[in-house]
Order: C-alpha cells, then sequence, then structure tokens
C-alpha cells in the first residue's frame, strides 16, 4: 500500500486535472462522526472535485435542523425525506457525504451506487463512542431505546454491502485516509 501511496503523491496534479481517471462521484457512508464530512471536503480538494453534504441540503430544503424534521416526522419520516432527496440527486465532480441513515433507504442507494463509487469509512465500534456526544443533537435517527451500540451493529452490514470501497480509519489522519482513498479509485 505505501508504494502506492507513494505513486499517488508523485501523481501529484494530473490527479486534480484528469478527471478522466477518476468516477463521475464518490459518496462516503459510515456512522455519525466517522468523518464524512471532514475526510470529504479534503478528498474533494485534493482531486479537484466539489463537496456537497446531503445533510445541509436537506436542511436547506425544508429550512430547519435535523433534529427538528426527526421530532416533527419522526425517525421513519426523516428517513423517507432523507431518501428521496439521496434518490434524485443528479451531480457529476461531486464527493457526496450523505447521513449515517443513508443506508437504510434503497432507491437512495441504488442511486448512489449508480452515479458514484461507494466508499466505506469503516470506524470499530470502541472509536465512534469516543468520537460521539448527544445523538440527538446531531440529528442522529435511531428508534426509542436504542443505544450507539446497536444502532452500530444494526447499520454495519448495510455499510459492508453497499460499499464499492472500504478504507479502515483507525489511528489515521485525515490525509492518510484521504490518500488511502485515492490510491483505492486509481488503482
Amino acid at each position: 500500500m505505501d508504494e502506492n501511496i507513494k505513486s499517488v503523491q508523485k501523481f501529484g496534479q494530473s490527479v486534480e486535472t484528469d478527471r478522466s481517471k477518476l468516477p463521475r462521484n464518490i459518496t462516503l457512508i459510515g456512522m455519525p462522526a466517522s468523518g464524512k464530512s471532514s475526510v470529504g471536503v479534503v478528498l474533494a480538494k485534493r482531486l479537484g472535485m466539489k463537496f456537497v453534504d446531503v445533510d445541509i441540503i436537506i436542511q436547506e430544503k425544508y429550512n430547519k435542523l435535523l433534529k427538528e424534521l426527526i421530532e416533527e416526522y419522526g425517525d421513519d419520516g426523516f428517513r423517507k425525506i432523507e431518501e428521496q432527496v439521496n434518490a434524485e440527486l443528479d451531480i457529476s465532480g461531486y464527493v457526496i457525504a450523505p447521513g449515517g441513515s443513508v443506508i437504510y433507504g434503497e432507491s437512495a442507494m441504488k442511486n448512489l451506487k449508480k452515479i458514484s463509487t461507494v466508499v466505506y469509512l469503516e470506524l470499530p465500534y470502541g472509536a465512534l463512542k469516543s468520537r460521539l456526544g448527544d445523538l440527538r443533537a446531531r440529528g442522529v435517527s435511531f428508534a426509542p431505546g436504542q443505544t450507539l451500540k446497536s444502532l452500530y451493529y444494526e447499520r454495519l452490514p448495510y455499510y459492508e454491502r453497499y460499499a464499492d470501497i472500504t478504507v479502515n480509519e483507525v489511528k489515521k489522519s485525515i490525509k492518510k485516509v484521504v490518500e488511502e482513498i485515492t490510491c483505492k479509485l486509481l488503482t
């Protein structure tokens, strides 16, 4: 892997200018706090692409915070909104960061798989737990009485199923994760 990363670093500028070597879009999936937005912004800049956070699109469309949408429509209603917005995305040249629950929406994932290469940002439960604060304040959709641990293990098979590429983030900087994604996209 280190040899591939070195070749990507040498490749440098041509990665940013030669879009023909890259997929139409790149979608980052993973649990909340897995770094979809942080990694996504840096990855987009590295590859000369644009970045879009689908949660922001949803909030702007409904003029409400995610937690307000969940309070108003419930978890199921929010997931329908999230699924519809992701299912209707028709863009090119973007790194896309959808919400962590996007994997429950079959039509959303079908569209994201059609328009992009899907990258799963894998983070073990222990590392994720230390990153997360108040789940509801973050607008995380989960069932009453559900714990972070049960949510994590419920979603895990979906992330694995939909991923074209998986990148384990354990003890890696954002820069290292971006280099690994870039390398895997180009090989």
